[in-house]
């Protein structure tokens, strides 16, 4: 259902992750939310962050924010995206000290380090509930901080599985009857944020993409379609999202350079309960657009297309924007399209005044294409010449000879 983005032309987001500001130390370490919440420094610290993220955001102009994934520990290259839903259910060891095997990467190279360095807990039994995830908490935290809607995401069940090791005969080597579990769990908590108030609820990286790029079985796909679907039944009154991008730990690219979205185009648009898919697009030159063009006219979902870049320092620029957004057009009709950054900025990312100028180099690119399309404008706070740090000097008024 479209809550959000129904009546915005070009609405403008980030992913989910935001820099954290320097002062903001405390993490739940496997805590529930509510323990931490009753901690004061943590508590003062957590909503003053949140309300820093809300701020930065709504001064770049986006229409619509995140929490910045401040619930999330702040850990190794974005440890904590996988672990937060798999930490707080029973069956799991003590120690979060196993290896995360079948992610390999050169050594030497910073993704090699980073997946050294993820260690999460083994499954031990069967799982199931034992500390709540309290998504509807943790979303009315921001949203009471902002008449803008929130978008709350969370990892998909297939990917949170995928770094857990399974030393138990609960569950088989596959993984599935694992999948399954936690999407089972993940839907209550869903349904409890749906239930709390909340417009958009993102599910963040189905492997369907990768699994699809990489010649999986029908079956595979089938079940990771199914998978999918079990996590959001139920979800009828909120604006649904499907994030997808190549990797974002410590900002790096987890795949082949060339992969594609290509053979997974289909299943994403048809077959996955949702109202928006988020792609990946600045970082591989946009290289998927014209694959929307057999269903311009008739596109099922609308189509978050990232016009920013999670891995340049370089911010781009309101101009560069505006192009990018004029290319998608010619693929995406502009009542179809969202505006978006490839992924979040956070996880060991960029810098927060980059992210910042970032976004707002998104809302001002969305303004210009507005404009040309006879659209209403957002006021971009970090653009207005009056409300600067430091004011520009007028310049002098010319003096004729």
């Amino acid at each position: 259902m479209l809550t959000a983005t129904k009546d915005l032309v070009l609405p403008t987001t980030v992913t989910g992750s935001w820099p954290r500001p320097t002062w903001f130390t405390g993490n739940l370490l496997e805590r529930p939310f509510s323990t931490g919440m009753a901690d004061v420094a943590y508590r003062e610290q957590y909503v003053d962050a949140v309300s820093t993220v809300l701020s930065d955001q709504e001064l770049a102009g986006l229409d619509i924010l995140t929490n910045g994934d401040y619930h999330l520990d702040a850990d190794i290259a974005g440890r904590s995206w996988f672990s937060y839903p798999t930490e707080r259910v029973s069956g799991i060891s003590e120690y979060d000290t196993e290896t995360t095997f079948g992610w390999s990467y050169p050594i030497g190279s910073w993704l090699n380090e980073i997946v050294g360095g993820w260690k999460y807990h083994a499954v031990v039994d069967k799982i199931g509930p034992r500390v709540p995830l309290e998504f509807a908490k943790i979303w009315r935290v921001s949203q009471a901080r902002t008449e803008k809607p929130v978008k709350l995401g969370t990892v998909a069940a297939d990917l949170a599985a995928t770094v857990l090791t399974i030393k138990t005969d609960a569950y088989a080597e596959d993984k599935q009857d694992l999948m399954w579990d936690i999407a089972t769990i993940l839907n209550a908590e869903l349904r409890d944020l749906q239930a709390a108030g909340a417009k958009i609820i993102q599910i963040e990286e189905p492997a369907i993409h990768s699994a699809a790029a990489y010649g999986a079985a029908p079956e595979y796909l089938d079940f990771l379609v199914d998978l999918f679907n079990h996590t959001v039944e139920g979800l009828d009154d909120v604006e649904l999202w499907i994030h997808t991008c190549w990797g974002n730990p410590g900002a790096q690219h987890c795949f082949d350079p060339q992969i594609s979205y290509e053979p997974s185009v289909d299943i994403y648009l048809n077959r996955l309960k949702g109202d928006v898919w988020t792609i990946e697009s600045k970082e591989n030159g946009h290289s998927l657009l014209p694959a929307f063009t057999p269903y311009k006219g008739n596109l099922p979902k609308k189509i978050a297309v990232g016009m920013i870049s999670h891995r340049r320092l370089q911010v781009e620029t309101p101009d560069e924007v505006a192009a990018d957004i004029r290319t998608a057009l010619e693929y995406v009709d502009e009542d179809k399209l969202v505006l978006s950054s490839d992924c979040g900025f956070g996880r060991q990312g960029v810098p927060r005044p980059i992210a910042m100028y970032k976004a707002a180099a998104l809302a001002q690119g969305a303004n210009i294409v507005r404009g040309e399309l006879g659209a209403p404008q957002t006021h971009v706070r970090a653009a207005d010449p009056g409300l600067q740090v430091d004011v520009p000097a007028l310049q002098p008024e010319a003096v004729e000879a």
